[in-house]
């Protein structure tokens, strides 16, 4: 449901975030007591600790920042880090053929480079360079969460099966 809202609308809603963090805290509680609560609140906040420097230079919606949080709670720390790492390559290979197809590598290379350096120096980067400018290219990033958690469940099952 976050893939397609975030496709749709470019939006994760709180009504979809807020209610998974907690459902993820509570199916764990539920099945592993207190270890499987204090594995989905390190899950919970990893995700949102590791993804929370992004949301603050607005290279990432707080939609996305949550989204993490939530997932992190039904998946733990341990399988939250290989769902990122595979949202990462995603979000990566759909961000580079939104680059290539509208021929703005230069100025994406140059913006990056912004990024980089506010980073390291805890600065917010200038408006032409964050979420804030309407022009920017935008990679819905629960769309790449999404794509990433089907294709491990599926990649699971099938080793299951």
């Amino acid at each position: 449901m976050a893939g397609f809202t975030d496709w749709r609308w470019r939006r994760i809603p709180n009504w979809l975030t807020v209610p998974g963090l907690v459902l993820g805290v509570a199916a764990n509680a539920a099945t592993d007591g207190w270890v499987g609560a204090k594995t989905a609140l390190l899950g919970a906040g990893l995700g949102l600790a590791l993804l929370l420097p992004l949301v603050m230079v607005r290279s990432l919606g707080a939609g996305d920042w949550k989204l993490t949080g939530a997932l992190g709670a039904f998946l733990g720390p341990q399988r939250l880090i290989a769902v990122l790492m595979g949202t990462i390559l995603v979000a990566g290979l759909m961000a580079l053929v939104l680059i290539v197809a509208k021929k703005r590598v230069r100025k994406t290379a140059r913006n990056i480079w912004h990024l980089l350096v506010t980073l390291v120096r805890f600065h917010m980067p200038a408006r032409d360079v964050s979420l804030d400018n309407p022009e920017s290219l935008k990679v819905p990033f629960g769309v790449a969460m999404a794509v990433t958690v089907i294709a491990l469940a599926v990649g699971h099952m099938a080793r299951i099966g």
